[in-house]
């Protein structure tokens, strides 16, 4: 005898990659808040305790203009990133789209996924933003925010389909009874 659903599961059941999309969205902002929190303590030990304020260049990553706390900047966002990334890890392959992917096999890609991510974090937003304002006329907080945007929404539609199906494709058992 066939079990029975509820509303809400059978949903989830038959509409199942729109679900994933949804949670992958909302349980992205795990990874924000632990970057977030990072960022935070980050900023109160290595610039404002330790006083890691000496400027700061390494191959993109400038930290050598006023304001952007040289060292100890570099330092709060290298450790910020990393942790939210591995959150990130750990919640899309097991709460989004529940694989059972090794870590040898889908750790090493995500990674992957990752750097080239904040890599185009890093460099896209000066460019949005500059077109923005030289082409369009747009203030600098309207066009830093469609930066915002462009970022987000690249970063969503190259992550969600590499996770669902390189990284942490369906279960072995899943893929058996579909």
């Amino acid at each position: 005898m066939a079990e029975k659903k509820s509303g809400f599961k059978a949903w989830t059941e038959e509409h199942e990659a729109l679900w994933q999309f949804i949670l992958f969205n909302i349980l992205s902002n795990i990874s924000t808040i632990t970057r977030f929190v990072c960022t935070w303590i980050g900023t109160a030990v290595f610039i404002n305790s330790m006083q890691m304020t000496t400027p700061f260049k390494f191959l993109i990553f400038d930290y050598s203009s006023t304001g952007s706390n040289g060292l100890g900047g570099f330092v709060t966002f290298l450790i910020a990133e990393v942790l939210a990334q591995v959150v990130n890890y750990f919640v899309q392959m097991k709460l989004v789209f529940k694989s059972d992917a090794s870590a040898a096999e889908s750790g090493w890609k995500y990674a992957v996924l990752a750097v080239v991510i904040v890599v185009v974090n890093l460099i896209l937003p000066g460019h949005v933003t500059n077109l923005c304002q030289t082409s369009f006329g747009m203030d600098a907080g309207l066009s830093g925010t469609i930066a915002s945007v462009v970022n987000t929404l690249l970063a969503v539609i190259v992550s969600f389909p590499l996770l669902k199906f390189w990284i942490a494709p369906a279960s072995k058992d899943e893929k058996k009874t579909a």
